[in-house]
């Protein structure tokens, strides 16, 4: 397998294990009694919107998507869709941010929608991912020269200079790690959020 596929498959996998992990957190919202720590909220979808629509996205946009669609010009439609996913996918992290922000101002009143713009974008870019790995990367598989995959493969290492390459890897593994350190078990290895009656009318809380 290709060194850029396997970092590829790799950075889906990271993004995956932050999605399942907010995901569990939201449902845990859902009882009113339990005291989220917002911190964490927080670092996870700052992790979603820097880590796979500033930096994982733009690579897949240059040196996969353009590429294989000039290769294989069939492909075009798969390619172009997939894009479009891109930039719906950025939509929704603005969704997922203003969905936290009012509910981190209103708890305990607004975790069902937090809940459901969660659910939303994990379905979302869980098919998406999907996607790429099962119908987009074995074209590429196919029609890639060794020239593409050399540069495929140098630009998602981080060795390129790609104007967004100052987000280097390692930044996003200490975050990563970070939010492991933050988040309750059974999604990491924190403390477990406290119980506290809600004041009736919401307030907000220090993140």
């Amino acid at each position: 397998m290709q060194e850029a596929i396997k970092t590829i498959c790799a950075e889906h996998r990271s993004i995956s294990a932050v999605l399942s992990g907010l995901s569990s957190l939201a449902q845990m919202m859902r009882d009113a009694s339990l005291k989220p720590k917002f911190s964490v909220l927080h670092a996870m979808i700052y992790y979603i919107d820097t880590f796979p629509d500033r930096l994982h996205h733009p690579k897949e946009d240059r040196f996969l998507f353009a590429v294989l669609a000039e290769r294989d010009p069939s492909t075009k439609a798969l390619v172009d869709s997939l894009k479009e996913e891109h930039v719906k996918g950025a939509a929704m992290v603005r969704d997922l941010e203003r969905a936290l922000n009012e509910f981190e101002l209103t708890w305990p009143r607004g975790a069902d929608r937090f809940v459901d713009v969660v659910a939303a974008y994990a379905r979302f870019e869980w098919d998406h991912m999907r996607r790429e790995e099962h119908e987009l990367l074995p074209l590429a598989e196919k029609c890639f020269t060794s020239e593409d995959w050399k540069e495929a493969g140098a630009a998602f290492s981080g060795s390129n200079d790609d104007p967004i390459g100052e987000l280097g890897g390692t930044d996003f593994e200490a975050l990563y790690q970070r939010i492991l350190k933050l988040a309750p078990a059974p999604v990491g290895l924190g403390d477990r959020w406290e119980r506290e009656a809600p004041h009736p009318r919401g307030r907000p809380h220090n993140r």
